[in-house]
């Protein structure tokens, strides 16, 4: 992968981990995402089933909302989803049905991981879309979130 590549691939992941942060004000999992197109920042989300208590208010999902609208069309081209921990199923669903050509994540997800920790619906021949993935982005800082915020809830 080319330096600048590399570079901005962590520069967006700094912008996905900020989103995660936020997750933690209303008590939901620290997971954060965010859509680029062109260099531009089009999409935003972090996790608010909690909020919302809505099971479908997944950091991805709400990003990719967010950059659909922006672009005016469900298929999110020519863009980056980033996000802190891999997609689980109805994420990558969501990802597959987007057209979304690339996906960076943080932290793999070896219990629902859908990018090829327990399923690899992203590489799946079957369907009709295959975005390019990169893993492990950041993957420490992402990790240790998600490992701060569940040892606060069980207490230490």
């Amino acid at each position: 992968m080319a330096a600048s590549s590399a570079n901005n691939d962590t520069r967006w992941m700094d912008a996905a981990l900020e989103e995660a942060r936020a997750a933690i004000a209303h008590d939901d999992v620290p997971i954060g995402a965010v859509v680029v197109h062109d260099g531009r920042l089009i999409g935003m989300g972090h996790n608010e089933r909690e909020r919302l208590s809505d099971p479908t208010a997944h950091a991805e999902v709400l990003a990719l909302r967010a950059a659909a609208a922006e672009l005016g069309s469900w298929r999110v081209l020519e863009s980056t989803l980033y996000v802190t921990l891999e997609p689980c199923a109805m994420c990558a669903g969501a990802i597959v049905l987007s057209r979304i050509p690339r996906v960076v994540y943080g932290a793999p997800d070896p219990k629902a991981g859908a990018a090829g920790s327990v399923l690899d619906v992203l590489d799946d021949p079957r369907l009709n879309h295959r975005p390019e993935v990169l893993g492990g982005v950041r993957e420490d800082e992402c990790a240790e979130l998600l490992r701060g915020f569940f040892a606060a809830r069980r207490g230490g």
